[in-house]
């Protein structure tokens, strides 16, 4: 139980490496070779992940991030589609609410599905829940009012912010889910977030096997999220 509740406290420190972290280009599509060679039948359709270091991709190797995998996993579904990883690490809400206009207006092609992922940086610096709330309500705002279809990725509020911190945080995703229409995952990391062997040294991210974890557990609500496919 108390390596249970260690991880869980690590889990506000989810994106908290910024400036080491590789931030991969916004514009950048990719997939696991096995994934690209899958034969794919109807239009394409076009994912965007958009948040923090979890996204990014920190301290895996090229095409081990989480939105290169659930691409490869989709594809292995039978889905056509790309994953733009639009993830930069140690982004809190704020920047993410900052940025989040200007990646949508960069986009080639209007995304079928925006993934929202961001808030372990707002605990990493114990920020008031108030403002995150503030922010992602922002840009959820501004996704719907785009007409875009949004999946957001929960999370928990480590204990070590104490009880009210706990009551104020984590309401903030299902409550904004539901008032914006948005799919939602409770908590992101919950496949491996009482695995150690699953995170990285740090404690703070999946390794390569996790992230595999991740996307198996989250999967089934990203393809209910996936808009119908037009003939």
């Amino acid at each position: 139980m108390s390596r249970f509740v260690t991880l869980l406290a690590a889990c506000a420190l989810l994106a908290g490496c910024s400036g080491k972290a590789p931030v991969p280009d916004p514009s950048a599509t990719s997939a696991e070779p096995a994934a690209l060679n899958l034969p794919m039948i109807g239009p394409e359709l076009r994912v965007l992940a958009v948040g923090d270091s979890l996204f990014a991709g920190y301290g895996l190797n090229p095409g081990e991030s989480y939105p290169v995998r659930l691409e490869a996993a989709l594809r292995a579904a039978g889905h056509n589609v790309r994953v733009t990883n639009a993830g930069v690490s140690g982004d809190t809400t704020a920047a993410g609410a900052q940025r989040f206009g200007f990646v949508l207006d960069s986009q080639p092609i209007k995304p079928d599905l925006v993934i929202i992922e961001f808030g372990g940086n707002d605990e990493l610096r114990a920020l008031p829940p108030a403002e995150t709330r503030k922010n992602l309500e922002a840009i959820l705002a501004e996704a719907k009012q785009r007409k875009l279809k949004v999946l957001l990725m929960g999370m928990m509020a480590p204990p070590n912010l104490g009880p009210a911190y706990k009551a104020a945080f984590e309401p903030i995703y299902p409550e904004l889910a539901k008032k914006y229409g948005a799919e939602l995952v409770p908590f992101f990391l919950a496949g491996v977030i009482d695995k150690p062997e699953l995170m990285q040294a740090d404690h703070h991210h999946p390794t390569s096997e996790g992230v595999l974890s991740v996307v198996k557990a989250t999967l089934p609500v990203v393809e209910k999220a996936l808009p119908p496919v037009r003939p």
